[in-house]
């Protein structure tokens, strides 16, 4: 508001030059009667040198430097100043002018005044110029006075003056916060415009990567499947097929989970859990998990790291581990892919203390700095290098989003005809220690682990059938309620070892497992699975409603294992059946 209040006034400075050069032939004339020629010539020396530097403010107003704030408060004050010292000269020679003193004190006094309506719009300037612009009249006027009447008259006149000026002051504060208000509303609008303009880009983008994807992924999946319904008297698919088609799928699942996981980062809602982790082993795993597609295109997929590192004795990356695995096998998965010939070379190392870093280079078709810089983008692919590759451009921008969510970093160099380097750094504590791993087979089927009942209220009849075979595959027996009113019902009247519920359901998640918990006795003690989308407000709201454990769809079949091992570790008593067999 200060900044409007300064250019109002500004913008009226050609103005008050334009009424001083109206009021310099009046002064002159009057002037021509005084006896003392010399002090009024010298007055005319002072009054064009102040109007000289005036006119250099205007000016230089004009100027880029003059959008300081401070030094254009100065620089408007210090010629406001300037004005007063000239006034304040005519005063003084005003008042030795013998018969005219009065005229010219007057004179000078309206140019005070003057001053007063000029410095108006900035309170600032009306109350240090405009004071001392009428200060050297009125003390003329009343210290020495003829004309008791004429000094009254001045008093009163100027005191009206800066009445009105004050008025017009705060008038124009009132239109400058309105104003301010307005440029305010207009920005937000602008800027709410422009997010909007982004979303539909990205929910254009997002529906157009997808609709090629799913339909390429499924065209492939559907011509396997009627293959092997024998439709049109074709032969059962053949084993190359049935690969084939399991390619498209897993293709298909990996860009639904990344964009998903992308739309829901660029939500803010993505969360990670940092622990102590061993990224050694997991880009070893991700290596030998890529070698056979380098091996078939004759590439070089190599892995180099610190001899400490290798030893596992100086301590451990902080990071989630799955989504570490995520962005290291994002990052080379992409070398591979569009390394055509040479190398490609994972490389871990520790360059600074608290940091560990893994580069990721290849002899790929490498990018220019533009080419580089589209690529982190969200839907954008680079046409000259992923021509015939599959993706839906989201890779590398969920790869970063995750660095930095894990108090890291993801960046890039690279060289069009030479290759590229990916470089992920991760944070590196070197007192910590990574937790040993399960046996391979102890997390997915514990030797000992007893066969359990279980109960799954899922009404998406496809998610039902996978749960089932997931869980019989562990050896339990299982139960479906196809709505929630019906799990609840069997709950009360059977007995479970564990309830699984689907958070998203029709009959709602949260809700179901609360009614659950208010039953009476072991039934609403029954260890419960909350099966979520992945969305951290799915998981506190089942946590909330009395879940024991959090399963994330999709899922492994180990993963479903320590679920369950989860819930049946928090079971508070135990249930009816366990009470009936120690009787």
């Amino acid at each position: 508001m200060g900044q409007q209040a300064m250019a109002a006034q500004a913008a009226l400075l050609p103005y008050a030059l334009t009424a001083f050069a109206v009021s310099l032939p009046i002064y002159v004339w009057a002037g021509g009667h005084a006896p003392n020629a010399a002090w009024m010539s010298a007055s005319f020396v002072v009054f064009a040198i102040a109007w000289g530097l005036f006119y250099a403010v205007v000016n230089w107003l004009k100027e880029p430097a003059a959008q300081d704030p401070r030094r254009r408060a100065r620089v408007q004050l210090m010629a406001g100043l300037v004005w007063a010292a000239a006034l304040a000269q005519i005063a003084a020679f005003a008042d030795h002018a013998g018969p005219v003193r009065e005229t010219l004190l007057m004179i000078s006094l309206a140019a005070g005044v003057i001053c007063l309506v000029f410095t108006a719009p900035w309170l600032p300037s009306l109350l240090i110029v405009g004071t001392a612009a009428v200060a050297a009249p009125l003390a003329a006027l009343t210290l020495r006075s003829d004309n008791p009447d004429a000094t009254h008259l001045a008093w009163g006149g100027t005191a009206l003056a800066f009445a009105l000026a004050l008025m017009v002051n705060r008038i124009l504060k009132q239109q400058f916060t309105l104003a301010a208000e307005r440029e305010g509303l207009m920005a937000e609008r602008a800027e709410q415009a422009e997010a909007a303009r982004r979303l539909a880009r990205s929910k254009s983008d997002l529906v157009a990567t997808l609709s090629d994807e799913i339909r390429n992924g499924l065209t492939g999946v559907a011509h396997v499947l009627a293959a092997a319904s024998g439709r049109g008297g074709r032969a059962a698919p053949s084993r190359e097929q049935l690969a084939a088609g399991l390619d498209a799928v897993n293709e298909l699942l990996a860009v639904l989970n990344t964009t998903l996981d992308a739309e829901t980062a660029e939500a803010g809602r993505l969360s990670v859990e940092p622990q102590p982790i061993d990224v050694v082993a997991i880009a070893r795993d991700l290596v030998l998990a890529h070698r056979p597609q380098a091996a078939a295109k004759g590439l070089e997929l190599s892995l180099h790291m610190d001899a400490d590192l290798a030893a596992g004795d100086l301590g451990a990356a902080i990071g989630d581990p799955a989504r570490v695995r995520q962005v290291l096998a994002a990052l080379i998965g992409n070398a591979v892919k569009f390394t055509l010939r040479g190398r490609v070379e994972v490389r871990i190392a520790l360059p600074a203390a608290g940091r560990l870093t893994v580069e990721i280079a290849d002899t790929g078709p490498g990018l220019s700095d533009e080419e580089l810089a589209k690529a982190f983008e969200a839907f954008q692919r680079i046409a000259r290098t992923s021509a015939g590759t599959s993706g839906a451009g989201l890779g590398l921008t969920l790869a970063r989003q995750l660095a930095r969510l894990m108090g890291g970093s993801l960046s890039a160099h690279s060289a069009a005809g030479v290759g590229s380097c990916f470089t992920v750094e991760l944070p590196y504590e070197a007192e910590a220690a990574v937790p040993p791993p399960l046996p391979a087979d102890a997390a997915a089927r514990p030797v000992d682990s007893p066969t359990l009942r279980i109960l799954i209220a899922e009404d998406d009849g496809l998610a039902a059938a996978t749960l089932r075979s997931h869980l019989e595959q562990l050896g339990h027996k299982v139960a479906q309620a196809a709505d929630g009113q019906r799990a609840v019902e069997l709950t009360r009247v059977c007995d479970f070892d564990v309830l699984m519920v689907a958070a998203a359901a029709v009959s709602d998640g949260p809700q179901v497992m609360a009614a659950i918990r208010r039953l009476d006795g072991a039934a609403g003690r029954t260890p419960l699975v909350a099966l979520i989308g992945g969305d951290p407000e799915e998981a506190e709201a089942s946590l909330a409603a009395g879940a024991s454990a959090v399963l994330r769809k999709p899922f492994s079949l180990p993963a479903l294992a320590r679920a369950l091992a989860d819930a049946l570790a928090v079971k508070a008593v135990a249930n009816d059946r366990e009470v009936a067999q120690s009787a």
